[in-house]
């Protein structure tokens, strides 16, 4: 047309397609045992690969769950659920799909730490992921574009690792889409946990917990320990509530098991309490115990010299202790307490 002006656009390039791949078929039917296998190069094997194990549980239609732990390599109530669940599962007792990863951040996982060993990475602060980028960004590209799409339930166990240690709670986000958030709290509750927060993410940016829920999936998340270690009560309350989030799903027969949990809020900032100094940590409550607020939670040392006051760290709102540093020295910047606020119903 006279006195048009053509518009060209640039098609946007083409998303590389990721390093991984799957040594299982997601679509097959019956049990099977594999691995994510990501090429890695390094000092140890030239041309080496990281392994991460992966088992697929299938039989007929149904809905999938995606159940993962070891996003910190330091959190062992999450891989010992799954590794369990994925020796005991049977095709013949599921309508679905079950996809188990006990480790996602398998490098941090061997190596006993948070985040990875090889590229410094903290899995649940990177995604999308890139398939260019680090060792970590490529799982997290992968989980992001591979694996969080097949799965209409989404299930990740944490718990405190090395620095921190909980009250055994499942967890649920508030989310602007109600409904969305209205059955991630009930799957949360399914969960069977002793304690159930619902809480406001102060930084979301990155999280595989956001991913999957920007995709419209039900995701429930625990806090269920830590220090570093699991306890038999700790690590049974996991393998509990794998199966009650599976029965929850339609995908295994039943009903979930357990008692009702005590329901919890962590609405806002006030709800941390972060250390200014660094020091030796003097708690003056244990775990779950009540809080009011202006209460003294616990006394910071300096551990210097002698003959200095301690430091007085208050609580800044009513609650529960349901989170709090566990090594004996703490820094600046640590968290010192998590306070849930009991639900007014």
């Amino acid at each position: 047309m006279e006195g048009s002006v053509a518009r060209v656009t640039e098609a946007a390039p083409a998303m590389r397609a990721s390093p991984i791949s799957a040594t299982v078929d997601f679509e097959a039917e019956g049990v099977q045992h594999g691995f994510l296998k990501l090429p890695h190069s390094d000092d140890r094997s030239a041309w080496g690969s990281i392994m991460i194990p992966v088992a697929v549980v299938k039989r007929g239609d149904g809905p999938t769950a995606l159940m993962t732990g070891g996003n910190h390599g330091d959190e062992y109530e999450g891989p010992i659920a799954l590794f369990d669940l994925a020796r005991r599962l049977e095709a013949d007792q599921v309508s679905g799909r079950v996809i188990i990863v006990p480790a996602m951040n398998y490098p941090a996982f061997r190596a006993a730490t948070r985040i990875s060993p090889i590229d410094r990475g903290n899995l649940n602060r990177v995604f999308p992921g890139k398939p260019d980028g680090s060792v970590t960004e490529k799982i997290a590209d992968y989980f992001q574009r591979h694996l969080l799409p097949l799965a209409d339930y989404v299930l990740d166990l944490h718990s405190g690792g090395k620095t921190l240690v909980f009250l055994p709670f499942a967890a649920a986000h508030v989310q602007q889409d109600k409904a969305q958030e209205a059955r991630c709290v009930a799957a949360m509750e399914a969960f069977g946990a002793p304690y159930a927060v619902l809480q406001l993410e102060i930084d979301n940016v990155g999280l595989y917990d956001t991913a999957a829920e920007e995709m419209g999936k039900v995701f429930v998340s625990t806090e269920l320990g830590g220090g570093g270690t699991a306890s038999a009560a700790t690590a049974g309350l996991a393998k509990q509530g794998v199966a009650n989030f599976l029965k929850h799903a339609g995908i295994l027969p039943g009903r979930p098991q357990g008692g009702p949990s005590t329901r919890l809020d962590m609405p806002d900032e006030r709800c941390f309490v972060v250390s200014e100094t660094a020091g030796l940590i003097d708690y003056c409550v244990d775990l779950g115990a009540p809080l009011e607020a202006g209460q003294i939670v616990a006394r910071v040392h300096d551990i210097e010299r002698t003959g200095r006051p301690a430091v007085a760290y208050r609580a800044e709102r009513g609650g529960l202790l349901i989170g709090r540093h566990f090594p004996g020295l703490i820094g600046l910047g640590d968290i010192i307490a998590a306070i849930g606020v009991p639900q007014v119903l």
